[in-house]
């Protein structure tokens, strides 16, 4: 259910390949946080991979976060880059608006 949840946050439309970044990387984590401590890292990847596989063409967030979930699998491993965004203003109300 977590994994449908940040699915569903990730199809979404952005402005800039670096917010597609942003998003991806916080869905990796938000999905990662939300694994069970008993599960098997591997196969929850495969099956999260298996799962969002059908939107990377479509959603280039879906596509930054299949990208994190295959450098996660390689071994040996490394660290990752899972910065958190910078805080700032994207627009507001009025962003929203012009997007109607």
């Amino acid at each position: 259910m977590k994994l449908e949840k940040v699915l569903f946050g990730l199809q979404t439309q952005t402005d800039t390949t670096d917010r597609a970044r942003e998003l991806g990387r916080l869905g990796f984590m938000q999905w990662l946080a939300g694994l069970p401590g008993d599960s098997n890292f591997q196969t929850e990847a495969l099956r999260a991979y298996t799962i969002a596989q059908p939107f990377i063409r479509t959603d280039p967030p879906v596509a930054v976060f299949c990208e994190l979930l295959v450098e996660a699998t390689r071994m040996p491993p490394r660290p990752m880059d899972l910065t958190l965004p910078r805080p700032g203003r994207r627009g507001g109300a009025k962003a929203r608006r012009l997007n109607i």
